[in-house]
């Protein structure tokens, strides 16, 4: 099996080189990783004690960010390597200023774990959610270096649990700790003999609350939202597009939009400003918005996750697609939220949904029913509130119980 694994990490290594000749993030991934070696022994000095964090992306960096900053806070002697497998993570955090060190994950091969293990004075490492590669991961065990992983969520379908997935199974007992999000995971992990591992919670929880209690302020919005019920339509794809416009014609025009879609590309933005035509786009916004307009197209990153203040309801894309995107961000606003039928992976969107803090919308006209429905009743519009936003506080912490683990050892 491990020749296996070697030969599959080799045509992976294969198929982006080739890849990169045309494909711009395939690029990235192979140009990144030149040169890992020598930065990565420039970047400490030999009596350091180095926390080395792992992302495979920008969204497993945001869950793991409350625990880096916990850490700094706690344990503020320890200096930290940050490492992302993907590009869309480390180009985004590259300059992320509570790292002492951000890199490229170099490919997993037998010698680049022990080269990169030797570069530097690693004391412990945290590797969030998932990524399991196994010569790192061994070779961490090898050398004795604890390891822990945050935010984990595993399920019986996993490659891990198949009749096949033995040998890869044991790479789980590298870890010095495991903290989980729910007991699930943890049930069905002592079931296969893994035992070193305990319900800490979900971090992003810790993290969308940050986000909420960050300052943000907006003139311009202030004003357009005042008074006004508002519907956030954020990480919108073709297919909510289509069903969001259907809602907008119908809906009266003292009810506000501000719509953040997934693809930013020039035409899209377009095709979107013609489906809502008393529109204008965020970079247009000076000091106030026109009266007469009764939506904004966020054409920017990184805005979203602040304006659910803004919002009465919230409207999370990618459900008629390969999944929901971020519910929590705005269910820390008190904002009760809706999105496409494809959310069966994703446990907060269903216990969310047990609760009556969520909504599915197959189509237009069950949209349609469910906005107005909130937006004409004030007291059931304040009891969904309520829940949206008790659901999120409630399960805040888990950052502070890893990182209590993390500073003890």
């Amino acid at each position: 099996m491990r020749i296996i694994y070697n030969i599959g990490i080799g045509l992976y290594y294969l198929a982006a080189l080739i890849i990169s000749t045309w494909n711009h993030k395939a690029s990235l991934w192979i140009r990144g990783r030149r040169g890992w070696r020598r930065s990565l022994e420039q970047a400490f000095q030999p009596g350091d004690r180095v926390l080395w964090v792992h992302c495979a992306s920008l969204g497993e960096f945001e869950q793991g960010r409350p625990v880096i900053e916990a850490m700094k806070e706690e344990c503020p002697d320890r200096k930290t390597l940050l490492t992302f497998f993907s590009p869309s993570g480390y180009e985004k955090r590259k300059d992320y200023p509570l790292a002492d060190h951000v890199m490229y994950l170099p490919l997993d091969t037998a010698r680049n774990a022990r080269k990169f293990v030797n570069s530097f004075p690693l004391e412990m490492a945290l590797f969030i959610k998932y990524e399991f590669w196994f010569h790192f991961l061994t070779r961490l065990k090898k050398r004795g270096i604890p390891l822990y992983l945050a935010s984990g969520i595993f399920r019986r379908d996993q490659f891990f649990f198949k009749w096949y997935g033995r040998w890869y199974r044991q790479i789980l007992d590298a870890f010095s700790h495991i903290f989980v999000q729910e007991e699930y995971s943890q049930k069905l992990l002592e079931e296969y003999g893994i035992e070193r591992v305990s319900v800490a919670g979900d971090t992003r929880f810790d993290r969308v609350v940050q986000l909420a209690q960050s300052p943000y302020t907006n003139p311009a919005l202030d004003g357009f939202t005042a008074d006004a019920k508002v519907i956030i339509a954020g990480s919108t794809w073709e297919p909510d597009e289509q069903i969001l416009a259907q809602a907008y014609s119908e809906l009266p025009g003292h009810v506000k939009w501000i719509i953040a879609p997934h693809e930013l590309s020039e035409g899209h933005l377009e095709k979107l400003r013609k489906r809502f035509p008393e529109s204008i786009l965020f970079t247009e916004i000076e000091k106030e918005i026109p009266s007469g307009i009764r939506v904004v197209i966020v054409n920017t990153i990184g805005h979203l996750s602040h304006l659910y203040r803004y919002g009465s309801m919230a409207y999370i894309g990618g459900g008629f697609g390969k999944g929901i995107h971020n519910i929590l961000e705005a269910a820390t606003y008190g904002l009760p939220v809706i999105f496409g039928p494809n959310c069966q992976k994703f446990s907060e969107a269903q216990e969310l949904l047990e609760r009556g803090g969520a909504f599915i919308v197959c189509d237009a006209p069950e949209l349609l029913s469910t906005v107005h429905q909130q937006l004409t009743n004030p007291k059931l519009l304040k009891t969904t509130s309520e829940i949206a936003s008790n659901y999120v506080s409630e399960r805040l912490g888990a950052s502070s119980l890893i990182v209590k683990k993390l500073c003890k050892k």
